[in-house]
This record gives structure tokens, C-alpha cells and sequence, in this order.
């Protein structure tokens, strides 16, 4: 397994070498078609759709082609990294309140409800497609072993909220096991011996179980 520290790409771009991230850079190197982000802390973890994308991009990007791939790693992940036998994953939906039967929004009706339909016939756990200001409450996941977030800010505000600072990020569809620390790298705090190692730490311990998950 690998355990990454933040890197900053820009300094790294300015030097000339053109890098996108840690992520990027070890599925080119793996040779990883498609890797999934998914943040966790301590009772949560929530994987993205889609990652660092403008918001006026982000609808076009859910085509049911993406949402099966993400949905399939994450659920394979879960089994084979996370020792979770059947796990039961919550969807967010696109729009608020999840569309509302089609009247704010479609993409719910004509791709992510097929969608979801289609994988449950072969046997996998998947409840929704939810609205996310519900899906986020301890009704629903106290009885969740992931989220499937469709955008960025929809997902990670919940988890950094409930976990900042014992967080980690975790790279799934990789063949090997990739946890990170879940802030950047806070320069100005370099020397200062202020730093919080409690995300190390956590990325530290989860790759642990994780390689434990495996061997079982």
C-alpha cells in the first residue's frame, strides 16, 4: 500500500513538470482507466461521481456510463478493501429534493434511477437516488456503509464537517491500496510545529486495515 502527504501542484507545475495530482498520477502509472475519490471518517465515507469539476459542468458529466463505473468500483472496493460483504451504499440525487419528480431536473428520472435499477438486478445494495439534504441524516446513515455523492461540494461538506482534521482520502480501482491526508499542505505552517498530524494518522491506520481486509 501507499500513504501520500499533500503535495502543492502548483509548485510543482511552475517547475515545469505537469502534474495534476497524486491521484491522476498513479492510475497513468498503473495504467488505471478509472479510479474513484471517496473521503472517510470515523462512521462515513462518502465516494464522488465527479471530482474537480466547475458546477456548470457537472450535469453533463453524470451519463450513466460514469455513474455505473463509479458505482461498480465502489461497491467491488468495499468488498475486497473494506471487508464489507454486501455493502449497502446511499445515492444522492443530482437536484434538490432529488428532482422532485422531474420537475427540477430530469437527470434523476432518465439516468441515475435506471441506472441504479439495472445493478440492483444483479444483486447490489443501492438505496436511492435520495435528496441529499435527507440522505445526510442519522436515519439513513446510521445504516450506510458509503455515500455516493454526485459533485464535490454536494458530499465532502458533511464529511469534513463531522471529521476534519481525522479524515482521509482514500483512491479506489487502484491495484494497489492509496490513502492521503484529507487538507493540502499548509505552507505557512512549515516549522512551525503547529501542524495536526491527526489525518496521517488516520490514512496510516486505514491502509492498515485495509491491507488486514485483504489477507483475510
Amino acid at each position: 500500500g501507499m500513504i501520500t502527504a499533500p503535495v502543492h501542484k502548483g509548485v510543482i507545475n511552475e517547475a515545469g513538470i505537469a502534474f495534476s495530482g497524486h491521484t491522476e498520477f498513479l492510475a497513468e502509472l498503473t495504467h488505471t482507466q478509472q479510479v474513484v475519490m471517496m473521503l472517510a471518517t470515523r462512521g462515513l465515507r462518502v465516494a464522488l461521481v465527479t471530482t474537480h469539476l466547475p458546477l456548470k459542468d457537472v450535469a453533463a458529466a453524470i451519463t450513466a456510463e460514469r455513474l455505473e463505473r463509479v458505482t461498480r468500483i465502489l461497491h467491488a472496493e468495499l468488498q475486497s478493501k473494506f471487508g464489507i460483504a454486501k455493502p449497502r451504499i446511499l445515492v444522492c440525487g443530482l437536484n434538490p429534493h432529488a428532482g422532485e419528480g422531474g420537475h427540477l431536473g430530469r437527470e434523476e428520472i432518465e439516468i441515475i434511477e435506471p441506472t441504479l435499477e439495472r445493478l440492483r438486478s444483479e444483486g447490489m445494495n443501492l438505496i436511492g437516488p435520495l435528496p441529499a439534504d435527507t440522505l445526510f441524516t442519522p436515519k439513513y446513515l446510521d445504516h450506510a456503509d458509503a455515500v455516493l455523492a454526485m459533485y464535490h461540494d454536494q458530499g465532502l461538506p458533511v464529511l469534513k464537517f463531522k471529521g476534519f482534521g481525522a479524515a482521509l482520502n482514500v483512491t479506489l480501482g487502484l491495484p494497489i491500496i492509496r490513502t492521503s491526508v484529507d487538507h493540502g499542505t499548509a505552507l505557512d505552517l512549515a516549522g512551525t510545529g503547529k501542524v495536526d498530524i491527526g489525518s496521517l494518522q488516520v490514512a496510516l491506520e486505514t491502509a492498515y486495515q485495509m491491507a488486514a481486509s485483504r489477507r483475510e
